[in-house]
């Protein structure tokens, strides 16, 4: 019997001082952000993931002081599919997607004293809606829809967006926004049949173009072979009558030369024919007159004045 009463007051005993811890003890995550209250008016404020301030901390009894925990991991967020009017007054539907976190837990606490994170969606919904209409209508419809790559300007978009949006975020509500992006583009029934005119009549005019300069680029090689070409024929032409003027030339001192002794060259032309004729072992049946082999069975008439 007083081993049960014993063990009773031990387990009673340990359930006490559990029941104090939880009443005097919260622990703080390194996830977390959380603010004490005292008479619901902020008193302390812990960032998990600062160094020191995660685990275990001290606090009174409530309803004295109330602490409140935020989730510190980036919270994820799309804007709504809307209209937005462009520079050129185009009418535009986008989307935007964000990331944020909780930098200042106490603007945080003070903006939304709830205490409940998804209270922080409404309001900056609203501020990313003000800031997408604001910085689409300083760009033109072509910056987002566009047969050109290089018109389309989304990174610089969102650049713009974030660094607007930002300063605002964090001075207002105490949040960051880590990244922000466009997730969607599209067209109001209304003004997509004309965008898809306006889209052929720029693919129009880029094949015009390119058919332009593939002409222009033809023109120019005709005209470069055709030089080249005329260039070829006038040398060949030069060569040509080059070539023809030498063989002229020794034609004409041959021809000075077969004057002087018509018969000798006679008979030396008739030699070199035999010979060509007679390089290979041959049986040739002919007449003693048939030239150049008449030499054979005559003797040459040769001027006395050439013979030695």
């Amino acid at each position: 019997m007083k081993q049960r009463n014993w063990l009773t007051l031990i387990i009673g005993f340990l359930l006490l001082l559990i029941f104090v811890a939880l009443l005097f003890t919260f622990q703080v995550r390194q996830t977390e952000v959380a603010v004490v209250t005292t008479f619901d008016k902020p008193s302390a404020f812990y960032d998990g993931s600062q160094p020191g301030q995660a685990g275990l901390k001290f606090k009174l009894p409530a309803p004295i002081q109330e602490v409140y925990r935020f989730d510190k991991r980036i919270q994820n967020f799309e804007d709504t599919f809307e209209s937005a009017l462009t520079k050129d007054t185009q009418n535009l539907l986008i989307s935007v997607y964000a990331g944020w976190t909780i930098s200042d837990p106490r603007v945080f606490f003070s903006a939304f004293p709830s205490g409940e994170v998804r209270d922080a969606e409404p309001r900056l919904s609203e501020l990313v809606r003000n800031t997408k209409q604001a910085i689409v209508g300083q760009h033109p419809f072509s910056h987002f829809v566009s047969t050109d790559e290089k018109e389309l300007k989304f990174e610089e978009i969102e650049r713009q967006m974030t660094e607007r949006i930002r300063p605002l975020a964090e001075k207002n509500y105490g949040i960051t926004v880590q990244f922000l992006g466009i997730k969607k583009v599209g067209l109001p029934e209304s003004v997509t049949q004309k965008v898809f005119e306006r889209m052929q009549a720029e693919r129009q005019r880029e094949i015009d173009k390119l058919l332009s300069q593939g002409n222009a680029q033809a023109a120019q090689i005709r005209s470069e072979a055709e030089r080249e070409r005329a260039e070829i024929l006038a040398t060949a032409d030069a060569k040509a009558i080059e070539i023809r003027g030498e063989a002229d030339a020794a034609t004409a001192e041959a021809l000075q030369v077969f004057n002087k002794a018509p018969e000798l060259a006679s008979f030396l032309g008739k030699v070199k024919t035999a010979v060509e004729s007679l390089k290979e072992r041959s049986t040739l049946i002919f007449d003693d007159r048939t030239v150049p082999f008449d030499i054979l069975t005559s003797p040459p008439n040769v001027q006395p004045g050439l013979q030695k």
